[in-house]
């Protein structure tokens, strides 16, 4: 079927039917949508290597561009009978969609720093803190409406002007969001049900918020007392040292830094390969010439920067540009030349 306005002529505004607003917006969103797949794939990476680069520990980073249909829907709805958003084009602003599941709480909250520090964030809620002051449990998500700032981040100027709807939440509130959704959306509960299910959503976020508090106190513990893993099975033929081996290394040497994604231990292992650095021994002896102290000033970290970073930048230290030409850095060369000036940069005097 042919769009309306290609079969006849314009309707004056005061004719207009109801809900021609709502399809006029759908229509044109229609068009577009096509052409913000590729900017939203852009957000999943720049966001990526926001979080790479600071060091926070995430489960996972993924987007999605607005369906028309979930548009459509949003769109049409009413709110005391009157049209919910004035401008749908405008005021719907999840069009490009990031979401960050991280592992625990206080990592949210990181990442959150993160997105203030380096995107202008438009609004920012916390629907988890306002479902607890609210006296319920429930939906627990960190909601950020972010753009790049002027100008955007090296690499990524093709974003500029483009807003992105940002969720960041543990992989345990994802798993209640995502049921419950699933459940109320698929399913047909009878009235007389409705009040036993909302009963047991809210009993089993309840039960959510309390195994997030005990992970992350698991994790606490661990890193306090300096966590030890069990030898894996090595392949003889593989010079690296493992991924496992050297978390547990790390977590040893650098006991106040957070815990790393567990692909970047073995991604910062190639590194060393590359640097020919194949035993904990000889990784240990190279660190001794290293100032810790003076790398963490000059950094001047704002986040909790994860075990892997801290030694990314002591290498960065030790090995200047011949770190930043390793063939595993190439594609974050602009990043590392910034952080090495950084730390070539003198200590400033304490005022």
């Amino acid at each position: 079927m042919a769009d309306a306005d290609h079969t006849s002529p314009a309707i004056p505004p005061e004719d207009a039917t109801p809900g021609a607003p709502v399809r006029e917006a759908v229509r044109r969103y229609a068009a577009l949508q096509p052409a913000l797949r590729e900017p939203t794939q852009r957000y999943v990476e720049l966001v990526t290597s926001l979080l790479d680069e600071a060091g926070i520990n995430y489960l996972s980073v993924d987007g999605r561009t607005k369906s028309v249909a979930s548009f459509a829907a949003k769109a049409a709805r009413l709110v005391d009978d009157e049209p919910q958003y004035a401008d749908p084009l405008t005021d719907i602003t999840d069009q490009i969609g990031v979401r960050v599941i991280t592992y625990v709480h206080s990592d949210v909250a990181a990442v959150a720093e993160v997105f203030d520090d380096q995107l202008h964030v438009i609004d920012d809620r916390d629907l988890g803190l306002e479902t607890a002051q609210e006296g319920r449990w429930g939906y627990s998500s960190r909601h950020l409406l972010v753009e790049t700032d002027d100008p955007a981040p090296e690499g990524f100027s093709d974003l500029a002007g483009l807003r992105a709807s940002i969720q960041v939440r543990t992989v345990l509130q994802h798993a209640w969001a995502e049921f419950e959704h699933d459940i109320r959306y698929k399913g047909t509960v009878p009235e007389e049900h409705a009040p036993d299910l909302d009963r047991r959503f809210a009993l089993a976020a309840g039960l959510l918020e309390l195994a997030d508090q005990e992970f992350s106190a698991i994790r606490a513990r661990l890193q306090l007392g300096g966590a030890t893993t069990p030898a894996e099975e090595s392949d003889p033929s593989d010079p690296r040292i493992s991924g496992q081996e050297l978390a547990a290394f790390l977590a040893g040497r650098y006991t106040d830094a957070g815990w790393s994604r567990t692909d970047h231990y073995s991604w910062i292992s190639g590194l060393l390969l590359e640097l020919g650095v194949t035993s904990l021994d000889e990784l240990a002896a190279l660190l001794t010439s290293v100032d810790s102290q003076a790398i963490i000033r000059r950094m001047g970290y704002r986040y909790p920067a994860g075990a892997v970073r801290r030694l990314d930048d002591a290498l960065l230290a030790i090995f200047g540009e011949q770190y930043v030409a390793l063939t595993g850095n190439a594609h974050r060369v602009p990043l590392l030349r910034a952080r090495l000036e950084k730390l070539l940069a003198p200590d400033q005097p304490d005022r």
